[in-house]
Parts: C-alpha cells; sequence; structure tokens
C-alpha cells in the first residue's frame, strides 16, 4: 500500500483566535504544574542518591514531596494537555461557552496553586495510595476538589459540543482523541463517585483512597493513552514521517482504544468496589486493553520512521521527541513483564510509561507553538532538550529495575532503602544520575517554553 500523508489533521490546527487564547491559558498551566514538579522532584532525587540521606532526614517529608511531585507531574500536567486538546479540537464550545472555559481554567490555577502550597502549611501525614497520593490536610482536599471542578466544566463543554455524528467512523485523529479522552475522564469521574459511594465506613486512612483512586485512575489511563497516540500522529506527520495507513484509519484505531474503558461500569455492576475480583479486573482491563489502539498505531509509526527522510532544522526536535517518547513507552511496558513483589520495578515500569506519555506531550507543545501564535522552537537547545530529558530517564528506570531485582522497596529514602551492598549503591547511583539527567531535561523544557511565551508573539 503506497504510504500517504494527508494534511487535513494538521489543517484543523488553524484555530479561532478565540480558541488560541484558550489553549494558550491550559499550555501555560501544564508547564506551570511541571515547573512545579520538577522542584519537588528535584528533593526527591537528591534525597535517594547515596551519601546525601544525611542532608534529607525527614522522611515524612520526602513523602509529601513525593506526593506533589506526582500529583503535579501526571494528573495536573496531563488534564492541563487534555485542557490543550478538547480546546483546539472544540470550536464550538469554546467559541459559545467561552465564559465558562475561562471559569474552568481559573478554578484549575488555583487549584493547582493550592495543591504545592498545601506540602508546606498544615498538618496530616501523606498517603502513598496509588494514582492520585493525597495529602491528609483540608487544604490540600479543597484544591484538588477545586482542579477537579475545572477539569470537569471543560470537559462538560467538549461532550456537549462535539459533532457526534461527524466524528464516528470518519473523522481525523484530532476529533476522536479528543472526544475518546474525554468520555474516558467522564468515565473516570463516575468511576470516582461510584467508589465513593461503595466503599464502607469502616474503612480508612490509605486503604480508603487506594480504593477510591482504583477504578478512576484505571479509566484515566485510557485517556492519558488516547492523548499519547494523537501526540505521536501528529508528531510523524509534523516530522516527515510517512503514514502507509490513512488518518482516517488512525483516527479509527484511536476508537478502539476507547472501547476497554466502556466495560468499566460494568466491572462495577459485578463486583464490589473493596473486592479482589474488583482490583484484578481493573489490572487485566488497563494490562490488555492498553495494547488494543497503541499496537496497531506504533506499528504504523515505526514502519514509517524506517523509511523517513532525514528531517530538517525545524522538523528535527519533533522527530526525537517522537522516538524518545516510543522508546521510553516501550521500555516501561518491557519492565512491567519483570514485576515481582512491591520493589522499585514497579516505579520502573510506570516512569517509564508515564515518561513516555509525557515526552509525547512535551513534542506536542511545541508542534502547537505556532498554531498558538508562538514562534516556532529550532536550534541546539531545542533538540538536546528531549534527548537528556530521554536518556536521562533510561537511566533512571534501569537503576530503578536494577534495584528491584536486588531487593530495593519502593517509596523509601534514606537508610529505609536498606543500601549494604555495592551492587545496590550502584544501582541507584545509576537511578540517581539518571534522576538527574532528567531533571535537566525537565528544566529546559520548561526554559524554553517560557522563553518562548515571554517572547513577542507572531
Amino acid at each position: 500500500m503506497k504510504p500517504t500523508s494527508e494534511p487535513s489533521t494538521l489543517d484543523l490546527l488553524r484555530l479561532h483566535p478565540l480558541q488560541q487564547r484558550q489553549a494558550r491559558h491550559w499550555l501555560h498551566l501544564g508547564v506551570l504544574a511541571l515547573a512545579i514538579a520538577g522542584i519537588f522532584a528535584l528533593l526527591l532525587v537528591l534525597s535517594r542518591v547515596p551519601g546525601a540521606s544525611q542532608f534529607f532526614p525527614w522522611i515524612d517529608f520526602f513523602r509529601t514531596a513525593l506526593v506533589i511531585h506526582v500529583d503535579q507531574s501526571v494528573l495536573i500536567w496531563f488534564l492541563a494537555m487534555a485542557g490543550v486538546i478538547w480546546s483546539v479540537a472544540d470550536n464550538t464550545g469554546t467559541l459559545r461557552f467561552s465564559h465558562l472555559g475561562t471559569l474552568s481554567f481559573a478554578l484549575s490555577v488555583v487549584g493547582t496553586l493550592l495543591i504545592a502550597v498545601s506540602a508546606f502549611f498544615g498538618e496530616g501525614s501523606p498517603l502513598m495510595n496509588n494514582y492520585v497520593p493525597v495529602l491528609q490536610r483540608p487544604l490540600f482536599f479543597i484544591a484538588l476538589g477545586l482542579f477537579g471542578a475545572g477539569i470537569a466544566i471543560r470537559l462538560v463543554l467538549t461532550l456537549i459540543c462535539c459533532q457526534w455524528k461527524n466524528a464516528l467512523f470518519k473523522a481525523p485523529p484530532l476529533q476522536v482523541a479528543a472526544i475518546s479522552s474525554a468520555v474516558a475522564t467522564a468515565i473516570a469521574i463516575g468511576a470516582l463517585g461510584w467508589s465513593w459511594i461503595d466503599i464502607p465506613a469502616s474503612i480508612s486512612g490509605q486503604g480508603f483512597y487506594e480504593l477510591l483512586f482504583w477504578g478512576a485512575g484505571h479509566s484515566l489511563q485510557f485517556a492519558f493513552s488516547q492523548m499519547l497516540l494523537l501526540a505521536w500522529i501528529l508528531l510523524a506527520i509534523a516530522s516527515g514521517v510517512p503514514l502507509i495507513f490513512s488518518q482516517r484509519w488512525l483516527g479509527n484505531c484511536l476508537w478502539i482504544g476507547l472501547v476497554p474503558v466502556l466495560l468499566v461500569p460494568l466491572i462495577y455492576l459485578y463486583y464490589p468496589t473493596v473486592s479482589a475480583e474488583s482490583r484484578i479486573a481493573f489490572t487485566r482491563l488497563m494490562q490488555y486493553g492498553g495494547a488494543l489502539a497503541a499496537v496497531p498505531v506504533g506499528l504504523v509509526l515505526l514502519w514509517g520512521l524506517k523509511r523517513a527522510a532525514p528531517v530538517t532544522a525545524d522538523q528535527r526536535p519533533l522527530r526525537l521527541t517522537l522516538i524518545m517518547s516510543m522508546v521510553l513507552f516501550g521500555s516501561g511496558g518491557v519492565i512491567a513483564l519483570m514485576i515481582s513483589g512491591i520493589n522499585t520495578i514497579i516505579p520502573a515500569h510506570y516512569h517509564g510509561s508515564i515518561v513516555g506519555v509525557t515526552l509525547a506531550l512535551m513534542g506536542l507543545a511545541y508542534l502547537l507553538l505556532p498554531y498558538l501564535g508562538y514562534k516556532p522552537i529550532t536550534g541546539k537547545l531545542a533538540c538536546a532538550q528531549p534527548l537528556c530529558y530521554g536518556f536521562g530517564q533510561l537511566l533512571h528506570i534501569t537503576g530503578l529495575a536494577l534495584s528491584g531485582a536486588i531487593g530495593i522497596q519502593r517509596k523509601t529514602a534514606g537508610a529505609a532503602q536498606g543500601l549494604d551492598s555495592l551492587s545496590a549503591k550502584m544501582a541507584m547511583g545509576v537511578m540517581g544520575i539518571g534522576g538527574l539527567l532528567a531533571i535537566i531535561g525537565g528544566i529546559l523544557f520548561v526554559w524554553i517554553m517560557l522563553v518562548t511565551f515571554f517572547r513577542r508573539r507572531t
């Protein structure tokens, strides 16, 4: 089959000024979240490097910093980029309900800032439950609620204003990814409410929040996967990668990727939230359902990358980001096969997968800049950023995987890590070096974006 390169998807990025403004706002919020996460990540990595624990004697603060880092770098960053995608794809809702769009953004900004502030004010220990770790402090929960309300408003605008008839089976990836990620996010919110009602009052503490966010967190991963695949497709098109199938075919693949999350209500109907069967069902849903769209789209892009012509200077940062994202996301999947026990192989797996998504969304941010009224990013720094971030994270997850293989437990710091052997110290040293390189790469991204934001727009 002859490769095709349709311009339709990139043509859709030519936006109304109001769309541009709202998409810029959400992009600003995403960069702010990464900047906050980077500050807390620096504390995290330094506290785990061998020999540095004497400067970080407060294990409780380590866990507090970990809560803020995870929530800012995953939940807020990803959902802020969802706001970008929803604003870009939804000209109807953005134009008709601009006041609600402004309100949703304002609530999300306030929530984001207060989540960071809550690390330093109030009492209440951190809980390291999966997906959305929490600080047991009123300010934290108020902030999380404000951010959630802002995202929910933007989400509702997308769902009620999208053109469903035209989107089914014949829309390009941008519309499909926007709608499908919005549907998955809505299901995640529904799962959160269902879990809240279903959990017995006798359960409290970390067990309560683990159960509360388990179904919602798994559901939300499908939204993030749709965003990842959209970013890959757009980066491939923009960087000159030939596609063996049409963009409409790729859009249909994204619809297939939504199918597993539609089964979430059935899990709640058949199994109580507190049951082991419910936990296993959600694990299997993500384990097997996540590949339905990722595998065919990934194979198409790998075929295209193998046959792609050399990039131009403008395309190079986008192509590098695409490649590093695919490598990291694939590495996270491979490491998942090694998981056995509660050790650092688990964070090695999800750091690979999550950072693969993060890199893809960083590339999407680069790609969107000229469509949002900014100058495109070019030059050595823009090329160095995905390489530094990507290779740093590869070292980071390699160190974590090796540490887990020799028994180092996850979510520990300092003496609690049990670094008694030379091999353990070397593995964690590799982790620390990789983590610092990744932080530098993250700082470079934030710096590049901030410089671009403060320059005069085109």
